[in-house]
């Protein structure tokens, strides 16, 4: 076993998914079919331990997001400072509910982890289908099966 090409996937799997594989690749050699299943495990464990961290936070982490704009505003209040709220319909949200109501929560729970960082895509999944118990079972799913492609897109260079 090769710790360090574990630990490596491990951190880059949390984060930078997308590219994680290929990094992989280029960084360590390989050994055959022990090393992809190396990295296959490790950047999956890393994306979906991340995926469960933030998928599950999101609500404690869009409620003190709330507060601190109520805390905000009220500072701004009692100082005399007139309070300019940010604006909610500005042109990315318009475009993530178009995107929501297009692709739905297949699409969402594809892309969103790939395109958006696993953190990220995982608050945007839960944000948008939180309340559906499939979720999440369906971002692990797809997170699995990315990487098992590029896995084996990476299998068949070596």
């Amino acid at each position: 076993m090769n710790w360090a090409l574990i630990t490596t996937g491990f951190f880059f799997g949390t984060f930078k998914f997308l590219f994680a594989h290929w990094a992989l690749y280029a960084a360590f050699p390989l050994e055959g079919l022990d090393s992809i299943i190396e990295i296959y495990l490790s950047i999956s464990a890393g994306a979906i331990s991340t995926m469960a961290v933030f998928y599950f936070s999101s609500d404690f982490m869009m409620e003190r997001a709330a507060k601190k704009r109520k805390l905000k505003q009220a500072i701004a209040l009692e100082k005399g400072i007139p309070f300019i709220p940010k604006r909610k319909f500005t042109r990315i949200n318009k475009l993530m509910v178009k995107v929501k109501r297009k692709i739905g929560i297949y699409g969402i729970t594809v892309l969103a982890p790939l395109f958006l960082s696993i953190p990220l895509g995982s608050v945007v999944c839960a944000k948008f289908y939180g309340d559906q118990k499939k979720t999440f079972p369906l971002m692990i799913l797809f997170t699995s099966l990315y990487s098992l492609l590029m896995c084996s897109i990476i299998y068949s260079v070596i």
